[in-house]
């Protein structure tokens, strides 16, 4: 045969690294760091193998450890040490997040990012302030405007306390503005936003609930994240935040969403981060403990693809084991 046109040509070792159209590098990846305030010794997440809760204490080690792999940046969470209806200890100036950020910001050149939202923190696990009788009634669910000011008021509380990037989750309505608005009149223009634009229910979560200590305590989500069978509502719902001030687009969960990931690279201009969450990281875990693959090539994979579908940054748990194998 006479063929011209042989793409193998560049398949071969020496060149296939040169022309390689997507390269992971550990800067890109954020790794997220469970702060737990109501233990004093660090608590294996079994659900997450090789992750744990870490007491305030220990919020300084367990970054140093990270950045050690070459990631440079974290994005916290916090399991406090009581909850109530309101989720008041989210906003309170010597909550788990805004301590463990206080002492990371000071101790290490950590990049820190915080996730802003309520579940954590109420004593009804959902993400904001509730609708009466909504335990009750499955049609009932988050208030949304009245939930803004919590919000706005966790978001400056750990500005305050050093945070250099704040992550709001909760898909609630008007979220970026109300949260823009607050940091810019304490005097925190400087501090990016980096909104979860299009973050679906998904089953996917399940692990990370199990880590964090979010799980509802009745119903579920679906009145305020979106829908996973829906493509267009997700370019909607970028828009809004890039209008009200967004920095930075995320797009959660990761794997099963890379379509909407590309869309959003090509339709706006704002960095896209895209969350490699707990059930990916927990799957990839549960098939190499059977044998079935290797989870840290399958890892290596799911990221490249992540990368390759448009996202600038990848939050995910695999962030410490591929930055080494990316420096051997």
């Amino acid at each position: 045969m006479d063929l011209t046109d042989r793409p193998r040509r560049l398949r071969r070792d020496g060149v296939r690294g040169l022309v390689s159209e997507t390269i992971l590098a550990p800067t890109d990846f954020v790794a997220p760091v469970f702060v737990d305030a109501t233990t004093d010794e660090r608590v294996p997440i079994e659900s997450m193998p090789g992750h744990e809760r870490v007491p305030v204490d220990e919020a300084v080690a367990r970054v140093e450890e990270i950045l050690t792999t070459g990631v440079e940046a974290v994005i916290v969470f916090g399991i406090p040490a009581s909850k109530d209806e309101r989720g008041t200890r989210a906003y309170a100036d010597d909550g788990v997040v805004q301590e463990a950020v206080r002492r990371i910001t000071s101790e290490t050149d950590a990049y820190v990012i915080t996730d802003v939202c309520l579940c954590e923190y109420t004593s009804h696990g959902h993400c904001g302030i509730l609708e009466e009788h909504a335990d009750e009634d499955p049609d009932l669910t988050v208030k949304n405007d009245e939930t803004l000011d919590l919000l706005a008021k966790t978001a400056v509380s750990h500005a305050e306390a050093g945070a250099e990037m704040i992550a709001p989750s909760s898909m609630t309505d008007g979220m970026v503005a109300a949260i823009r608005e607050a940091l810019d009149a304490a005097g925190f223009t400087d501090v990016p936003i980096m909104s979860y634009a299009a973050k679906y229910e998904s089953a996917f979560y399940g692990p990370f609930r199990d880590a964090a200590d979010g799980a509802p305590a009745f119903g579920d989500r679906r009145h305020y994240q979106m829908d996973p069978a829906n493509r267009r509502e997700a370019t909607r719902e970028v828009a809004l935040d890039v209008e009200q001030g967004a920095d930075v687009l995320m797009v959660k969960p990761a794997l099963p969403y890379l379509d909407i990931v590309s869309d959003v690279r090509e339709q706006f201009d704002r960095p896209v981060a895209a969350y490699n969450v707990s059930g990916e990281y927990a799957m990839l875990h549960a098939a190499a403990e059977n044998g079935w693959m290797d989870v840290e090539e399958t890892a290596r994979e799911s990221l490249l693809s992540i990368k390759r579908a448009g996202a600038d940054l990848i939050i995910t748990y695999f962030a410490e084991d591929v930055a080494e194998s990316l420096s051997e």
